[in-house]
Protein backbone atom coordinates (compact mmCIF):
# COMPACT_ATOMS: atom_id res chain seq x y z
CA UNK A 1 0.00 0.00 0.00
CA UNK A 2 0.99 3.61 -0.84
CA UNK A 3 2.31 5.57 1.51
CA UNK A 4 0.78 8.52 -0.20
CA UNK A 5 -3.02 9.43 0.91
CA UNK A 6 -5.26 8.99 -2.09
CA UNK A 7 -6.08 12.56 -1.97
CA UNK A 8 -2.73 13.92 -2.58
CA UNK A 9 -1.52 14.29 -6.23
CA UNK A 10 -0.35 11.36 -7.37
CA UNK A 11 2.69 10.83 -9.80
CA UNK A 12 0.42 10.40 -12.74
CA UNK A 13 -0.74 14.30 -12.00
CA UNK A 14 2.91 15.82 -11.35
CA UNK A 15 3.64 13.96 -14.94
CA UNK A 16 0.89 15.57 -16.59
CA UNK A 17 1.53 18.72 -15.42
CA UNK A 18 5.24 19.04 -15.98
CA UNK A 19 5.18 17.03 -19.71
CA UNK A 20 7.73 14.36 -17.73
CA UNK A 21 7.71 10.84 -19.03
CA UNK A 22 7.98 9.71 -15.11
CA UNK A 23 8.13 11.80 -11.95
CA UNK A 24 9.39 8.64 -9.71
CA UNK A 25 12.20 9.97 -8.08
CA UNK A 26 12.06 13.42 -6.67
CA UNK A 27 14.45 15.46 -4.54
CA UNK A 28 13.25 17.88 -1.59
CA UNK A 29 15.32 20.36 -0.08
CA UNK A 30 15.73 23.22 2.32
CA UNK A 31 15.25 26.25 -0.52
CA UNK A 32 17.03 28.50 1.79
CA UNK A 33 19.64 26.87 2.44
CA UNK A 34 23.09 27.28 1.09
CA UNK A 35 24.23 23.85 1.26
CA UNK A 36 21.32 22.16 -0.18
CA UNK A 37 21.20 24.56 -3.28
CA UNK A 38 25.08 23.23 -3.50
CA UNK A 39 23.92 19.76 -3.17
CA UNK A 40 20.72 20.19 -5.51
CA UNK A 41 23.61 21.82 -8.05
CA UNK A 42 25.77 19.02 -7.85
CA UNK A 43 22.87 16.43 -8.66
CA UNK A 44 21.79 18.61 -11.61
CA UNK A 45 25.51 18.49 -13.26
CA UNK A 46 25.36 14.72 -12.74
CA UNK A 47 22.28 13.12 -12.93
CA UNK A 48 22.97 12.87 -16.89
CA UNK A 49 19.93 11.04 -17.82
CA UNK A 50 18.25 13.98 -15.51
CA UNK A 51 15.58 11.26 -13.97
CA UNK A 52 15.75 13.29 -10.58
CA UNK A 53 13.36 16.04 -10.03
CA UNK A 54 13.54 18.84 -7.30
CA UNK A 55 11.10 20.32 -5.54
CA UNK A 56 11.91 22.77 -2.06
CA UNK A 57 10.38 21.35 1.41
CA UNK A 58 8.26 24.75 1.31
CA UNK A 59 6.50 24.16 -2.24
CA UNK A 60 3.34 22.78 -3.25
CA UNK A 61 5.15 19.35 -4.16
CA UNK A 62 6.07 18.89 -0.79
CA UNK A 63 2.92 19.51 0.95
CA UNK A 64 1.19 17.23 -1.28
CA UNK A 65 3.33 14.32 -1.17
CA UNK A 66 5.00 14.52 2.54
CA UNK A 67 4.06 14.03 5.91
CA UNK A 68 3.93 16.95 7.65
CA UNK A 69 6.52 15.12 9.64
CA UNK A 70 8.94 15.41 6.88
CA UNK A 71 7.76 19.28 6.68
CA UNK A 72 8.27 20.41 9.75
CA UNK A 73 12.27 18.97 9.15
CA UNK A 74 14.30 20.98 7.23
CA UNK A 75 17.57 19.37 8.29
CA UNK A 76 17.02 16.86 6.44
CA UNK A 77 16.54 16.53 2.64
CA UNK A 78 14.16 14.10 1.46
CA UNK A 79 14.22 12.15 -1.15
CA UNK A 80 10.90 10.36 -2.55
CA UNK A 81 10.81 7.31 -4.92
CA UNK A 82 7.93 5.80 -6.40
CA UNK A 83 5.93 7.12 -2.96
CA UNK A 84 8.70 6.09 -0.68
CA UNK A 85 10.35 8.45 1.11
CA UNK A 86 14.12 8.16 2.81
CA UNK A 87 15.88 10.86 5.11
CA UNK A 88 18.85 11.81 6.22
CA UNK A 89 22.12 9.83 5.24
CA UNK A 90 19.83 7.18 3.28
CA UNK A 91 18.49 9.70 1.03
CA UNK A 92 22.08 10.71 0.12
CA UNK A 93 22.95 7.33 -0.64
CA UNK A 94 20.41 6.64 -2.79
CA UNK A 95 21.04 9.88 -4.35
CA UNK A 96 24.70 8.93 -4.89
CA UNK A 97 23.34 5.67 -6.59
CA UNK A 98 21.76 7.29 -9.38
CA UNK A 99 24.65 9.33 -10.44
CA UNK A 100 27.42 7.98 -12.29
CA UNK A 101 29.19 4.92 -11.60
CA UNK A 102 32.30 6.58 -9.83
CA UNK A 103 29.53 7.94 -7.21
CA UNK A 104 27.67 4.80 -7.35
CA UNK A 105 30.85 3.52 -5.73
CA UNK A 106 31.39 6.32 -3.31
CA UNK A 107 27.42 5.72 -2.07
CA UNK A 108 27.97 2.02 -1.37
CA UNK A 109 31.01 2.76 0.51
CA UNK A 110 28.96 5.46 2.44
CA UNK A 111 25.95 2.77 3.11
CA UNK A 112 28.81 0.18 4.70
CA UNK A 113 28.56 2.65 7.73
CA UNK A 114 26.02 2.09 9.89
CA UNK A 115 23.09 4.23 9.43
CA UNK A 116 23.11 5.78 13.26
CA UNK A 117 26.69 6.61 12.77
CA UNK A 118 26.08 7.86 9.64
CA UNK A 119 22.74 9.90 10.16
CA UNK A 120 25.42 11.52 13.39
CA UNK A 121 27.69 13.04 10.72
CA UNK A 122 24.32 13.61 8.41
CA UNK A 123 22.84 16.01 11.55
CA UNK A 124 26.19 17.40 13.03
CA UNK A 125 26.41 19.36 9.24
CA UNK A 126 22.88 19.75 9.09
CA UNK A 127 22.01 21.52 12.22
CA UNK A 128 25.30 24.21 11.37
CA UNK A 129 24.89 24.61 7.64
CA UNK A 130 23.36 28.04 8.00
CA UNK A 131 26.88 29.27 9.47
CA UNK A 132 28.81 27.29 7.45
CA UNK A 133 27.15 27.61 3.91
CA UNK A 134 24.85 30.75 4.51
CA UNK A 135 21.34 31.33 4.59
CA UNK A 136 18.99 32.90 1.56
CA UNK A 137 15.88 35.14 1.97
CA UNK A 138 14.22 33.40 -0.76
CA UNK A 139 14.44 29.52 -2.73
CA UNK A 140 16.61 28.57 -5.47
CA UNK A 141 15.44 30.27 -8.86
CA UNK A 142 15.91 27.60 -11.82
CA UNK A 143 17.50 28.73 -14.75
CA UNK A 144 15.45 28.22 -18.13
CA UNK A 145 17.54 25.08 -19.02
CA UNK A 146 16.73 23.49 -15.43
CA UNK A 147 13.03 24.73 -15.02
CA UNK A 148 11.84 21.66 -16.58
CA UNK A 149 13.48 19.65 -13.53
CA UNK A 150 11.65 22.05 -10.68
CA UNK A 151 8.51 21.04 -9.16
CA UNK A 152 6.27 23.54 -7.47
Amino acid sequence: MSSVPATLVTTTDLTAERNDDAVRTILFFDGVCGLCNKAVDFVLARDQAGTIKFAPLQGDTARQLLTPADLADLNTMVLWVDGQSYRKSAAAVRILWRLHWGWRATGTLLWLIPLPLRNVGYTLVARNRYQFFGKKETCRMPSAAERLRFLP
